[in-house]
């Protein structure tokens, strides 16, 4: 969708209201920004749920997130409130019941450029984080303790780092290792990327090849949980894995015993397959943790991140104007009288 030009105004234009979901502070002045006062949009806090939904009542389109409740049920109950389009803050659109929206008439909207560079750029801070074992050292330091022999790490130049997914992160992510001086590799079969920053493999060749595996792939019914025991095996030894995109594309459980195991030597999580409800939330008071996450963080060559890698001021803005865009084009659709009632 990116270089569709916004509508422009006139006399018989109808302010679409929409409503959105799942709204931190900091969003509003983008959304603002990029809105313009052309669409009528309501900020929630609350992520969409079955009660929340009512919110949706009287408008004409929701704007959604990854932690919102786009199951069968809400579906039906907002095409029951006369919803008739969706559009997410995100490129992955797995939180999204594609069914029940076709089934409902909802068209459903996403970002297919998604903050590429800032989650690039993400995956690289967690690769130099890890292999300079920068948390323990700043933890060590603030307590006064310089000792540096517990800190040897090793250099990511010349290393091949293997690359899961060549969408536009991918691709970017590709060129910062390329910059760095690694050996990149390429795995993706549903892609028709031409680069000279990576070699195109097998996916069996990068396994057993890559001293790093970066994952970026959208998630789907096909590749739930495709990083399993079996994957696992056909790594090196000690590799190191970061998944800067959908968490379900791993098998948690198997993940831990690899990490046990020492076959995954280095760990960098911005995303976790339970981090629905989870994940943007304070809940370092709840009296009972997330067992399975709570055991990944307890290693010290794991580090995890809170699904911040589109956390940028420039992928903020750039969100904020593809999801208005979004927008814009729905209301030229519904003008133009292509809306099914």
């Amino acid at each position: 969708m990116r270089g569709h030009s916004a509508i422009a105004l006139h006399d018989d234009y109808i302010r679409m209201k929409v409503v959105a979901y799942s709204i931190k502070n900091f969003e509003k002045e983008f959304l603002a920004k990029a809105n313009q006062k052309k669409h009528d949009i309501t900020l929630i806090s609350n992520p969409l749920s079955l009660e929340t939904a009512a919110y949706a009542e009287g408008k004409d389109a929701v704007v959604v997130f990854l932690n919102d409740d786009l199951s069968a049920p809400v579906i039906d109950r907002l095409a029951d409130l006369g919803i008739k389009f969706i559009t997410t803050r995100s490129s992955g659109t797995d939180h999204i019941d594609a069914t029940a929206a076709l089934r409902r008439n909802i068209q459903v909207s996403n970002i297919p450029a998604y903050a590429s560079q800032a989650i690039a750029e993400l995956t690289l801070t967690l690769a130099l984080a890890l292999s300079r074992k920068l948390i323990p050292t700043v933890d060590q330091s603030r307590n006064f303790d310089f000792t540096i022999e517990n800190h040897i790490g090793f250099n990511l130049h010349g290393k091949t780092v293997g690359i899961i997914g060549l969408g536009h992160a991918g691709v970017a992510t590709a060129s910062i290792f390329k910059g760095i001086g690694c050996k990149v590799l390429g795995y993706d079969p549903s892609a028709l990327t031409k680069t000279a920053l990576l070699k195109r493999v097998s996916f069996e060749t990068l396994l057993n090849e890559s001293d790093i595996i970066s994952l970026h792939v959208p998630l789907n019914s096909e590749n739930h949980h495709f990083i399993n025991r079996q994957i696992f095996e056909l790594m090196k030894n000690g590799v190191m894995l970061l998944n800067t995109s959908c968490g379900g594309l791993i098998k948690t459980e198997d993940m831990a015993v690899a990490l046990r195991s020492g076959k995954i030597g280095y760990l960098g999580l911005d995303v976790y397959e339970n981090e629905q409800n989870l994940f943007f939330a304070d809940h370092s008071h709840d009296a009972v943790k997330d067992p399975l996450l709570e055991s990944l963080m307890h290693f010290p060559n794991v580090i995890i991140t809170p699904h911040q890698a589109f956390l940028t001021h420039e992928a903020l803005q750039d969100v904020a104007s593809q999801t208005i865009l979004n927008l814009d084009n729905w209301q030229k659709i519904k003008q133009n009288g292509k809306v099914c009632a």
